[in-house]
């Protein structure tokens, strides 16, 4: 029994949260991969592109919300996603037409777009935090819990309650689903295919005939369908909040690196690694040591490695023993 309750408060404190944030990170690094592998440069300003998408789908929840529209035990910014994915994607084109197409016709430096995609970057978070304020916004609306612990304990008779929040498991199905569709673009559509060979060779590309401004702009069209799903989903999960965004762009970039830069399941295998990471280094083990450990032997303390404040300190760790040791990444992406 003991061992039951250590499972369950383990699956709620670390396995289900790491799970959903391992998602949403997974889909943040695709967006970062993507751009470094078609574009060849490290994109800076996605983790504002994320806000940005974020922002229009918590302004539009509020206008669903105050017309009485919803879904039901469904959070109403599901039904915003597909403005927000629209809005995100005409910010990011009409910014690649006024900044980095001058400098892709250049030929400028990798590095030179680095510092333009900086600039960028500061110019969103500006921008977002005008528009909707610097502070927490809630758009979360529905049923809160798939199963709250309360439910879960009279079921099982356990003294450990789990909870398994909705923001969760719809991020979990919306990333599934966001991921499919992708990896069927890439590798099925006439268009998907180009964007690969750009990808291996674009001299090679270029002569077969490859229309390179087509590729860029669908490249820039999924990746803010992806940062704005991946913000919308950490939104509901977590909180809005602009400045979050860019905090996150740490453990995105770490995913991105960990898992192999410029190789899409490298990105998806580099998100869970870094969440896992995060998550189990951050929490306090007191409780699940105790139902593990025999009578007597219970810790006193919170046996906890780090505190949650230092949570990107960890995918900042693991970025640096990866680029000093397997710069390619688990999964062979472009060296950094």
């Amino acid at each position: 029994m003991d061992f039951l309750n250590a499972l369950v408060a383990l699956s709620n404190f670390v396995l289900i949260p790491a799970i959903a944030y391992g998602s949403q990170l997974a889909l943040g690094a695709l967006g970062v991969t993507l751009i470094y592998g078609i574009l060849r440069f490290s994109n800076f300003a996605h983790g504002d592109t994320m806000a940005f998408g974020a922002m229009i789908a918590v302004l539009v929840t509020w206008g669903l919300q105050g017309m009485g529209v919803g879904l039901g035990p469904l959070p109403t910014a599901l039904l915003a996603l597909p403005v927000a994915i629209l809005g995100c994607m005409a910010l990011v084109l009409v910014t690649d037409r006024l900044v980095y197409k001058f400098y892709r016709e250049q030929k400028a430096k990798p590095v030179i777009l680095v510092i333009v995609s900086m600039g960028v970057m500061f110019i969103m978070n500006g921008v977002v935090r005008f528009i909707i304020g610097p502070n927490d916004q809630k758009f979360a609306d529905g049923e809160r819990f798939i199963i709250s612990a309360r439910e879960f304990k009279q079921l099982t008779g356990l003294r450990e309650g789990l909870a398994i929040k909705t923001t969760q498991g719809i991020t979990v199905v919306v990333a599934v689903i966001a991921v499919v569709l992708l990896f069927w673009f890439l590798n099925r559509t006439r268009t998907g295919k180009s964007m690969r060979a750009y990808s291996d060779n674009e001299d090679l590309a270029l002569l077969s005939g490859i229309n390179p401004e087509r590729v860029v702009m669908y490249t820039w069209m999924i990746v803010a369908a992806l940062a704005t799903v991946a913000g919308v989903l950490y939104g509901l999960d977590k909180t809005f909040k602009p400045f979050v965004y860019f905090q996150l762009l740490l453990p995105i970039f770490a995913s991105a690196i960990v898992g192999g830069l410029g190789n899409p399941l490298g990105a998806i295998a580099g998100g869970f690694v870094i969440a896992f990471s995060e998550v189990t280094i951050t929490y306090a083990w007191k409780k699940v040591l105790t139902y593990l450990m025999p009578e007597g032997l219970e810790p006193s303390g919170l046996v906890q490695l780090l505190s949650t404040d230092y949570k990107f300190a960890v995918s900042f760790v693991i970025l640096l023993i990866v680029l000093l040791f397997k710069p390619t990444g688990l999964f062979k992406g472009k060296a950094v």
